[in-house]
């Protein structure tokens, strides 16, 4: 007898007698035949590599091919409870989008004017009614709308400043997620990087003595993810302009990053640029994000003169980074609600977020508790505490946001343990973690959550909280 008749892997059944089985019956009645053929395979090669673990039978190999099916299940793309503390948490999609929006892409299920002339009958304009708001809201001649940010950066840099000199502040060189950086977005551009000032402090001359007749533009870009301070100075974008003066063609572009439509000041927040001051100042162009400081979908929004904007859209890029109907419609929507600012907590949920009051959201907050305790969570293991959020994102760095959080421990189970569980549960609710006590935050979790998070609760730590629990959806600790 050869060796390879001993092993264990030859005990394997086959995939088509497998799913001829009758254990595999009920899986292929809630199932298609595809994906049970995949979750078989998955698992049969699984037991290949782990022989020990092979059964005797057909029923276990039909379990975990169940098992497998629930678990890409879960992996797939779906709505979950945002309790971090983090407004615009980049790992969780960023800003909610408004119900307005929402609305707005439940009318796509068909047909739309995306690109038609209505009363001509013709070729339309793409994005038209959502660039016509942007210019609205912010006195711009025109604008043009990408994928988002970096996207329009690296557009506008090739379509105005390829194969000649961009003038930028050494203390602007940023690096965002994903290693993105500015020198090399500007090298892929096309264009020549001259570095002027140093890493705190840059002046109005610094810029000037380093125009030539190669210079294209002088970019100034909003350190939104970071702040310097103390010994510092900055060219503002008023004093840009001032260099047109002697260099009339000269390009003055302001990557503003979050871009904000309204005075942050007003929510309590450190002033940020405003998108309407950067043009009224002088700004050729301005660019800045439509899923920050607007709330809306992930985009990168181009405003500035008419000549200039007509340049960019010309450009081959604009095409290959235009957005689709979806972002066209939801962006539309978005920025609809800045027409009446002052309904803007009510409306947006990012500005809602904002702007809820302390006294509030410790009120939800000991109304979860309460309403977890009843569902069966032990009292002991909840409390409202203190603690700070931030708006994430990329917006508004080094500055915590007041509020506050219910605190939830578990008796013989870690903060990651309990934090495992909240993710497994559906909804997935996303907490944080401070001194081994999972923290779930109430600025960030919407009004109409606060039901499902005391659920959520008395499912993790509640009495009822099993060891099938711990099985199955938690802790996998059995």
């Amino acid at each position: 007898m050869s060796e390879n008749a001993d092993r264990p892997q030859r005990r394997l059944p086959g995939v088509d007698e497998i799913l001829r089985s009758a254990e595999a019956s009920a899986l292929l009645e809630t199932h298609a035949r595809s994906r049970v053929l995949d979750a078989v395979r998955e698992v049969l090669d699984d037991l290949r590599h782990y022989p020990e673990k092979i059964p005797d039978c057909i029923g276990p190999i039909v379990d975990k091919a169940q098992a497998w099916l629930a678990e890409d299940e879960r992996e797939r793309l779906r709505p979950v409870i945002n309790a971090t503390g983090v407004i615009l948490h980049t790992n969780l999609g960023r800003a909610v989008l408004p119900a307005a929006a929402v609305a707005g892409l439940s009318t796509l299920g068909q047909c739309c004017n995306l690109q038609i002339d209505l009363d001509s009958g013709q070729r339309g304009k793409r994005n038209y009614m959502s660039e016509r708001l942007i210019c609205q809201l912010t006195g711009a001649e025109a604008a043009v709308i990408v994928n988002n940010n970096a996207a329009a950066t690296l557009l506008v840099l090739a379509a105005l400043c390829a194969d000649r000199e961009v003038i930028i502040s050494r203390g602007q060189l940023i690096e965002i997620g994903g290693a993105f950086r500015m020198p090399d977005c500007i090298a892929e551009a096309g264009a020549t990087m001259v570095e002027v000032g140093t890493t705190n402090k840059t002046h109005l001359r610094d810029y000037r003595n380093a125009l030539s007749e190669r210079t294209a533009a002088v970019l100034k870009v909003n350190p939104s993810n970071y702040r310097m301070q103390g010994f510092v100075k900055e060219v503002a974008v008023r004093e840009l302009v001032m260099l047109k003066d002697d260099h009339p063609d000269l390009v003055v572009i302001d990557d503003l990053g979050c871009g904000a439509l309204i005075d942050t000041r007003r929510f309590g927040l450190p002033a940020e640029p405003r998108v309407q001051d950067s043009l009224a100042a002088g700004a050729d162009v301005a660019l800045f994000s439509g899923d920050k400081l607007i709330g809306g979908p992930q985009a990168g929004i181009l405003v500035g003169r008419k000549a200039i904007i007509a340049k960019i859209r010309k450009h081959p890029l604009t095409r290959i980074l235009r957005v689709c109907k979806l972002t066209d419609t939801a962006l539309e929507h978005t920025l609809r609600l800045f027409l009446e600012p002052e309904t803007l907590a009510e409306t947006n949920p990012t500005w809602g977020m904002l702007a809820a009051d302390l006294v509030g959201l410790r009120s939800r907050g000991d109304a979860i508790v309460e309403a977890a305790v009843r569902a069966g969570a032990e009292r002991d293991a909840l409390r409202v505490v203190d603690s700070h959020a931030t708006m994430g994102g990329g917006a508004l760095p080094a500055h915590p946001i007041p509020s506050c959080a219910v605190a939830v421990r578990r008796t013989g189970c870690s903060a990651d343990e309990v934090l495992r569980c909240f993710r497994r549960l559906s909804p997935p609710v996303i907490g944080r973690i401070a001194d081994d006590t999972v923290l779930l935050d109430m600025r960030t979790i919407l009004p109409d959550e606060d039901g499902v998070i005391a659920e959520a609760i008395a499912a993790v730590c509640g009495r009822m909280a099993t060891e099938e629990f711990d099985r199955n959806i938690g802790t996998g600790k059995s």
